[in-house]
């Protein structure tokens, strides 16, 4: 492709520093159609004669319609390279030698065919992560070691991102709001097949446009949308060790204005759990008894999904979305609990047992309508959509316990606690947002969003004890309503190398649940009756300097709000464990979040450093409080098979919790084929709590650090070893702070081994390994003045699992052309062309 040069009569000094904006839309040049989720990249081009590597200024990625804006340095001879699966990579030399204020590529067609610059060096791959000083955008394709797997093993290749036992993700310490599509969820990461999803983006400290109760900042799961001509589709198969198997077909079919697209994906996973504790109780500082157990739990999960839709381009400026998905999943459990009791003096006074089964199974939907209008105005542009999920459930369940003395015989009647639960849930989403740049360096963004969640279920617990059966105070007919209603403004400029964005959010909500068999009501109202309205009003700032080409420094701060959950608000009492009961705080309150944030973000040729201190001031922070059943509690729950001395676990306000931070993150490439991209991770914590008159107040420093290494082998003439590649990721996790103790170090390791063959490497061997050690587990230790308790406990254990992919597709298939010559009505005649 030629030169392109602008250039313009002007005495004026440019410097070489000054960046412009390059816009472009990328095409199929066979088919016509826009080609989105192109990878875009700047850089600086250098001549082959004993030069350095060329140097990355800048990452973009092409919209649904193929469109892009990348910025590059004015006066600097620069590369824009353009590369997607399926197409050759084009490359086209730019220098703006003017002071124009933006310069527009056209049409960019790619063909099957790469072209290539031939006095330009030019080395890309597609990077694992896109680091950015408001977000990360990680690449779901590179995570080969959780290929067949779900959403919760990709998080755990994240960095910054911490997954526990039970698949709860969170980020710096703190629980983060997911997103699927930019919108709320009723899908657990669990339910998310890791192979439906293309990337993940991490917000930090999102600003005014995002919802304000995301205080653990936002997890965005971006599923896979393809828009290539023609049929194209991935079909995976998998299967391990314990009860593993996956399997996935998607199909995708573009012609002219209308984009198809259908997936089915299943997935089963199981496996025996193991977890153990160890609890003294004490009395005036003194132990009165104290026990063992072990817990053994098998269990088998089955998930099924299939998502479908379209997507109409209307005109060059107007386009509709609109998708159905559907998933159901199967739960079976059988756990095992033993249990060893002893006297103060060490002596055994007598052994338990308990066995639990539970069949739990639920049916989602979810319905997205979308609609873009975008402008001849570059990034101008209107989006409104609305997005449907909806719910049922049902399980029920048994749980039998047998005590005994010291010579084996029972010392009560064995209790049985039976189970029968059902529910039914609605959410709903309305959401429009407006961006409208003013000039080549301000721009104008407003919306608009209301949430709707309603939610009803019924759960009936019985005790059978000789043959009689009678309702327990644990049964729990509820329903619940939460409302949020929001509008936002962002307006952001540019004062020389100064950038600076300055954003308000507004935010009413409430929350009404009711237990229907009791009447009571519970819930919150923000701002209460035109009261507190300084709470409904979450500011966010963020100044940006450009020090020089490749290297940012910004300072951020927003406001945010942690509104409590229902099962944190429902009085509802949990007897999974009978040692360690759950109950719900109907007086909890909304916490609220000071944030503040000072990044540096420096890229270079072979690679990338973002370095983040932050400090968080949390109000009224929601906390875990755990104390020993008292008597009255422990003759309200009846017969219940619950031990006398379980401990009741519920949630408190804390007076605040402030958490300082700083956090490390490189990633390198070293030669075309290794990369490695570690996490750093330190952070002091200073809790500030008092209940009941006792002091919870800790302090305490954790840290935690991820490793991803990634290596290909790229040598053609090796026919069995070209485009083997292996990944190996680890993450460890120091002990930290809680207000009554401390949580134990967490570590783990997978490895994976990938192969991709057949003609245009459509094919792709996967074998991978999570948890290679069988070591990740999560640990905590509780010490208080009326007991002290050290336990594990274990939701996964090791996996090895092999998958095959296989991607195929044509791009000049026309579904809907009658076959020339072909017989339209049964008879003799020719069908029209």
């Amino acid at each position: 492709m030629a030169f392109i040069l602008v250039a313009q009569q002007s005495n004026a000094q440019v410097q070489s520093d000054d960046r412009i904006k390059i816009s472009g839309i990328v095409k199929d040049g066979k088919t016509g159609n826009a080609v989105a989720s192109a990878s875009i990249t700047a850089l600086t081009a250098v001549r082959r004669e004993g030069a350095d590597p060329d140097t990355l200024t800048n990452i973009s990625i092409t919209d649904p319609d193929g469109k892009f804006v990348i910025t590059a340095p004015r006066g600097i001879r620069t590369i824009i390279q353009i590369s997607v699966v399926g197409f050759g990579m084009e490359e086209i030399p730019v220098t703006i030698l003017n002071d124009l204020s933006a310069y527009e590529l056209g049409e960019i067609k790619l063909s099957t065919e790469a072209s290539s610059l031939a006095t330009v060096v030019v080395t890309a791959r597609k990077p694992l992560m896109t680091i950015g000083v408001d977000r990360r955008i990680f690449n779901a394709d590179a995570a080969i070691t959780s290929k067949g797997g779900n959403a919760v093993d990709l998080m755990r290749q994240i960095p910054s991102l911490s997954v526990d036992v039970n698949g709860s993700v969170s980020l710096r310490n703190s629980s983060p709001q997911i997103f699927v599509n930019g919108r709320p969820t009723i899908l657990t990461l669990e339910q998310i097949p890791s192979d439906d999803i293309d990337r993940v983006e991490v917000i930090t400290n999102p600003s005014a446009k995002y919802d304000a109760g995301s205080t653990g900042g936002i997890i965005n799961i971006i599923l896979k949308k393809n828009r290539k001509g023609g049929l194209n589709g991935v079909a995976t198969l998998g299967a391990g060790t314990p009860s593993l198997f996956n399997g996935g077909l998607s199909l995708n079919y573009r012609k002219n204005k209308v984009n198809l697209f259908v997936s089915g994906n299943y997935n089963q996973s199981g496996g025996i759990a193991r977890g153990e504790a160890y609890r003294e109780n004490k009395r005036n500082g003194q132990t009165t008894d104290f026990f063992n157990q072990q817990t053994d739990r098998e269990r088998l999960r089955k998930f099924s999904s299939v998502r479908f839709g379209m997507d109409y381009d209307f005109n060059d400026f107007n386009s509709i979305s609109i998708s159905q998905g559907f998933v159901r999943g199967a739960f079976e459990n059988d756990e095992e609990q033993r249990q060893q009791y002893f006297a103060a003096n060490g002596q055994p006074t007598q052994t338990g047992q308990r066995f639990s089964t539970d069949d739990f199974s639920f049916n989602r939907a979810n319905t997205q309508l979308n609609y873009r209008r975008t402008y001849t105005k570059p990034e101008k542009e209107w989006t409104a959509d609305i997005t449907f999920n909806t719910g049922t459930n049902g399980g029920n369940g048994d749980i039998r316990n047998f005590f005994y003395n010291m010579e084996g015989q029972l010392v009560s009647t064995p209790n049985t606690v039976i189970n029968d639960a059902t529910g039914s849930g609605t959410q709903v989403t309305i959401q429009t947002d407006y961006v409208n740049p003013l000039s080549e360096n301000s721009k104008l963004e407003f919306g608009a969003r209301s949430y709707h969640n309603f939610s009803k279920d019924k759960l009936d617990v019985f005790s059978l004890q000789s043959g009689n059966m009678s309702k327990l105070p644990l049964s729990n007919n509820y329903s619940f309503r939460e409302m949020v209603n929001a509008v936002y403004g962002n307006y952001s400029n540019k004062i020389g190398k100064l950038g600076y964005q300055a954003g308000v959010r507004i935010e009413q909500s409430s929350f009404e649940g009711e237990l229907i068999d009791s009447s009571r009501k519970f819930g919150y109202d923000y701002p209460s009756s035109g009261k507190n309205l300084l709470n409904a009003f979450f500011p966010s700032l963020y100044l940006t300097y450009s020090i020089k080409d490749g290297s940012d420094i910004q300072v951020n701060f927003s406001r945010r709000i942690r509104r409590p959950n229902f099962w944190q608000i429902n009085p509802y009492v949990d007897i999974t464990d009978p040692l360690n009961i759950r109950k719900g705080n109907p007086e909890l309150r909304p916490e609220f979040t000071n944030s503040f944030e000072l990044n540096y973000n420096r890229t270079y040729s072979t690679g990338n450093v973002l370095v983040s201190s932050y400090f968080r001031n949390n109000t009224e922070d929601i906390t875990m409080f755990s104390d020993t059943l008292t008597t009255a509690e422990y003759d309200a729950l009846g017969n219940a098979a619950i031990d006398p001395n379980a401990i009741l676990n519920t949630f408190i306000n804390a007076d605040r919790t402030n958490r300082m931070g700083l956090e490390l993150t490189w990633q390198q490439r070293i030669g075309n084929n290794f990369d490695f991209t570690p996490n750093f991770n330190a952070q002091y914590r200073d809790v500030k709590a008092n209940v009941r008159g006792i002091d919870l107040s800790n302090t305490g420093f954790n840290w935690s650090t991820k490793l991803m290494m990634n290596y290909k082998i790229n040598q053609p003439d090796a026919k069995f070893f070209n485009n083997f590649s292996f990944q190996l990721s680890g993450e460890y996790e120091s002990p930290r702070v809680m207000p009554q103790g401390k949580t134990k170090e967490q570590y783990y390791m997978d490895f994976a081994i990938r192969k991709d063959f057949l003609k245009n490497n459509a094919g792709t061997l996967t074998f991978n390994v999570n948890d290679v050690f069988n070591s990740r587990r999560f640990g905590s230790i509780t010490d208080t003045e009326n007991f002290y308790q050290d336990s594990y406990r274990r939701w996964n254990v090791r996996t090895v699992r092999l998958t095959f992919s296989y991607r195929f597709g044509r791009q000049d298939l026309d579904l809907f052309k009658r076959r020339e010559g072909g017989d339209r009505n049964g008879g003799g005649e020719t069908g029209e062309g």
